[in-house]
């Protein structure tokens, strides 16, 4: 499936220290942009200008980069010595590069790193800082208006009049943008809507209006006003109340310091098999791989850029635990109950491998347990008043869900905290349960009926991308994160931290 775009990033670059290739002055630097998404390939984005005689160049031009959070997107930022004016680089004198994703960069929303040679040595004490802001204009005008003494355009009844905004473009026409003002017209079902008056303003002078000093325009009708000598207007609107608004991006919240935490919790129940058979969903491969390990590498690998320390905690549910071999529905897959953290995804993978050998498949299926335990951390984070902290557990599941009216519950609940929740079904089983869960706000209720608040479940099931590329499950379940993310801070008007930039 394609990425939608979330938005525009602008990258700005400075070096710090590049090499000296020139005898009798300095390095005359240049930035090159590199995007890699193949796997192997790079192909050039855009270069910045050349800066003369600088070992510390602050470029002036920016890079503009599409940004997709679901994507990993890999960036190479070459730095030349330009001497010639031939456009190959191959003939320049090579400073250095930095590789890096754009989810490291926004995440940390100033990266300072060092420069390298092809060789992969540093390129002496050379470094490059790269800083990025989001293009945007999130300001939202919040209008209460009234018209009154409207031109009735009905023969039978009176009008039904609807106002639109209409924005001048800088080439003098007039754009619309929102459907109720500055023209109003009187609604009719046939589509012939009738023009009652028009009125042109500034937002200069709409922020005037408050509820003690509203504002009052004349709506006017050009034809009505050319015939009627008479004619004073067609109708008065009365702005009562305006007022500008910003409200916060996706981008907002992670530059500002918010951090996204990830949790994993894997199916060890007896329906997957035994895993030392090759027909088990928990069967390794000769090249190291099944459907369990590909859906945590896949959603991991995105999700990590968003987690300062890359600390991950990761849990089996469904299994018989040493040493009393009692089933476990939230176990720490590296046995260790006081740190069940992972560093990283590869962490995470080898947790996983070391954990196989070491318990007994059984079940049921519950999910109602490693829910309520990441929402335990999820609701300790609401009482910091900012939004510092998101909480994102992907769980990958063979079969059909035990306790379903638990779950509901502990979904309702979670509904209500800064988290969302990722199902990936793995093999061939029934996942209509899943797809239940899967619903938008207000569909999915409790047993005792009470509804969730907003949609914070993504289920899909894994056999519908054997065949599609690696990336293509991550851009699917995590899409929805984004607008997750700031639904939720929104709803409860939490604002970024505005943490500093880190290295």
């Amino acid at each position: 499936m394609a990425a939608q775009c979330v938005t525009k990033v602008e990258l700005n670059i400075s070096c710090d220290n590049l090499l000296d290739a020139d005898i009798g002055s300095k390095s005359d630097p240049l930035c090159v942009l590199f995007l890699n998404t193949s796997g192997q390939q790079w192909y050039e984005v855009d270069r910045t200008e050349r800066i003369k005689n600088c070992l510390n160049p602050k470029f002036s031009k920016t890079f503009i980069i599409d940004y997709y959070f679901e994507v990993v997107q890999k960036l190479k930022f070459g730095i030349y010595d330009i001497d010639n004016k031939t456009i190959e680089l191959s003939d320049d004198d090579f400073l250095g590069e930095c590789e890096c994703t754009l989810g490291q960069i926004v995440s940390s929303k100033k990266l300072t790193r060092p420069l390298v040679l092809k060789n992969g040595k540093l390129a002496g004490k050379g470094s490059i800082t790269i800083s990025a802001e989001e293009i945007k204009d999130n300001r939202v005008v919040l209008f209460e208006m009234e018209a009154r003494k409207l031109d009735n355009k009905d023969l039978f009844g009176k009008s039904d009049p609807y106002l639109e905004f209409h924005k001048q473009m800088s080439d003098g026409n007039w754009l619309m943008v929102y459907r109720t003002e500055v023209e109003c017209y009187d609604y009719d079902n046939d589509g012939s809507h009738d023009l009652i008056g028009t009125f042109q303003t500034t937002m200069t002078k709409l922020k005037e209006a408050s509820r003690n000093s509203p504002i009052e325009f004349e709506c006017i009708n050009e034809k009505k006003r050319q015939k009627k000598k008479s004619y004073k207007n067609s109708g008065v609107i009365c702005v009562k109340q305006c007022e500008i608004t910003v409200e916060c991006t996706f981008l907002d919240y992670i530059m500002g310091g918010c951090q996204l935490n990830f949790t994993v919790g894997v199916d060890f129940t007896g329906s997957n098999g035994d895993p030392r058979s090759p027909d088990s969903l928990h069967y390794i491969s000769p090249n190291g791989v099944n459907e369990y390990l590909t859906a945590i590498w896949s959603v991991g690998l995105v999700i990590q850029d968003y987690d300062a320390d890359k600390m991950f905690p990761a849990f089996g549910f469904g299994a018989q635990v040493p040493p009393q071999w009692q089933v476990s529905h939230e176990f720490p897959m590296n046995f260790n109950p006081v740190n069940p953290y992972c560093n990283g995804i590869q962490g995470i993978v080898e947790a996983y491998r070391a954990c196989l050998p070491q318990i007994k498949l059984y079940g049921p299926t519950n999910f109602s347990p490693i829910i309520n335990h990441v929402a335990r951390f999820a609701a300790a984070a609401t009482q910091q008043q900012t939004a510092s902290q998101y909480f994102v557990l992907l769980i990958i599941t063979d079969g059909v869900i035990t306790d379903l009216d638990e779950t509901r519950q502990a979904i309702v609940n979670a509904a209500k905290l800064p988290m969302s929740i990722i199902i990936v079904g793995v093999g061939g089983a029934d996942f209509s349960a899943m797809e239940f869960l899967d619903g938008d706000g207000g569909s999915l209720r409790s047993p005792s009926g009470e509804v969730a608040i907003r949609d914070i479940v993504q289920f899909v099931p894994f056999r519908q991308f054997q065949n599609a590329p690696k990336e293509a499950l991550a851009q699917c379940v995590l899409a929805e994160i984004p607008q997750q993310v700031v639904g939720y801070f929104n709803t409860y008007k939490l604002l970024p931290p505005k943490k500093p930039a880190t290295k």
